[in-house]
C-alpha cells in the first residue's frame, strides 16, 4: 500500500517565548515492512538530524529568536506492507523490561496479565487473546485521559485511548517477562477518521522477534500502520517534545492527513490559531483564579 502523509502540529503561546528546542520524532525510517518514497519536516528553524538510544531518527529543532507562533508540517510518502521485517536491536532486550512511570503495573494488572501466561510456542495467540480483553475492560473514550494518565490509572478507570492501551499492555507483558516498547505513528483509515498521530505496543517474542500488538483496533500493526518512533513509553517515543523559555499558557493542535495514493485527499481540517490562543487564555484565567 502507497500512503501519502500530511502531519501539521502547530503551537501557540500567549506571550513572547524567548527560546525553543524540540526534539521531533517525525521521521519514519525503512523497515518492519515499510520503505520511506521520501519525506520532509518543514518549520521554520533551525533542524539538527541524529539518532536517538532507540535508533529513532530524530531532529532538534532550535528557535533562538522571539515567537509566539511554531508550526511543524511533516510530509511525505510510504509504501507499507513489504515482506522484509527488519529486527534491527540497538539496545539490549532487557532494556525494555524496564518499568516507567507511564508503565508501572499494579497487582490487579498482573493478575489480568497471568491469565495470559503461556508457553513459548503459545505466546503470540495469548498476546492476541489479552490484547482483546484489554479491549472489553479498558474503553476507548476521547478525553478520559491526559497525555501524563498512567498505565495504573487508565487501567483502573476502564477508560483511555490508544496511548493508554499501549501502555497498560506494555506493563502486562513486562509484568511477564516479556520485553515491550511502544510504538508512535499513523494509522490508515478508508474514511479518514483518524486525524491524529496514533500508538500501539511492540513485544518481543524468542521464537518470532518483534510483533506489534495495536490494542485499540484489536488487531496485529500492518500495511495500515506506519512506524515514526519507538521507546519504554509515550516520552520516549513520543513525535514532539521539548522545553521554552517565556510564552506564557501554551495551546497546541495537531492534524494528520493518511491517504492512499491516487485517491483524492479529503479536505484537512485547518487548525485555528485565533481559537488556540483563546483556549490559552481561558486556561490562564482558571489558573488565576485557582490562586
Amino acid at each position: 500500500m502507497l500512503l501519502n502523509i500530511e502531519h501539521h502540529t502547530r503551537y501557540v503561546y500567549t506571550e513572547s517565548v524567548n527560546y525553543t528546542i524540540q526534539q521531533l520524532r517525525l521521521s519514519p525510517q525503512n523497515g518492519f515492512g515499510q520503505h520511506v518514497k521520501r519525506w520532509d519536516i518543514k518549520v521554520a528553524g533551525a533542524l539538527h538530524p541524529s539518532e536517538d538510544a532507540y535508533g529513532n531518527s530524530t531532529h532538534t529543532l532550535v528557535i533562538d529568536r522571539p515567537h509566539q507562533e511554531i508550526l511543524i508540517v511533516a510530509v511525505g510518502e510510504i509504501e507499507t506492507g513489504l515482506e522484509v521485517m527488519s529486527q534491527h536491536q540497538n539496545l539490549p532486550l532487557a532494556i525494555y523490561l524496564r518499568d516507567t512511570p507511564l508503565t508501572l503495573s499494579n497487582l490487579a494488572m498482573r493478575q489480568f496479565a497471568k491469565h495470559f501466561k503461556t508457553a513459548q510456542h503459545q505466546q503470540s495467540s495469548a498476546l492476541s487473546a489479552m490484547m482483546h480483553a484489554l479491549l472489553l475492560r479498558v474503553k476507548y473514550l476521547t478525553g478520559a485521559t491526559q497525555v501524563n494518565t498512567s498505565a495504573i490509572e487508565a487501567f483502573s478507570l476502564g477508560q483511555g485511548v490508544c496511548q493508554d492501551h499501549a501502555h497498560i499492555f506494555i506493563a502486562c507483558c513486562r509484568s511477564m517477562g516479556l520485553p515491550a516498547r511502544y510504538v508512535s505513528g499513523y494509522l490508515f483509515t478508508v474514511d479518514g477518521s483518524l486525524m491524529q498521530t496514533h500508538a500501539w505496543a511492540d513485544v518481543y517474542l524468542n521464537d518470532i522477534g518483534w510483533q506489534s500488538f495495536d490494542v485499540s483496533n484489536g488487531c496485529h500493526a500492518g500495511e495500515t500502520h506506519v512506524r515514526l518512533a519507538t521507546g519504554l513509553d509515550y516520552r520516549s517515543a513520543s513525535p514532539v517534545s521539548g522545553i521554552r523559555s517565556g510564552g506564557g499558557i501554551e495551546g497546541m493542535a495537531s492534524s494528520v492527513i493518511v491517504n492512499q495514493a491516487g485517491v483524492p485527499l479529503l479536505e484537512q481540517r485547518r487548525i485555528d490559531t485565533v481559537a488556540l490562543l483563546e483556549h490559552a487564555e481561558l486556561m490562564r484565567q482558571n489558573q488565576q483564579a485557582q490562586q
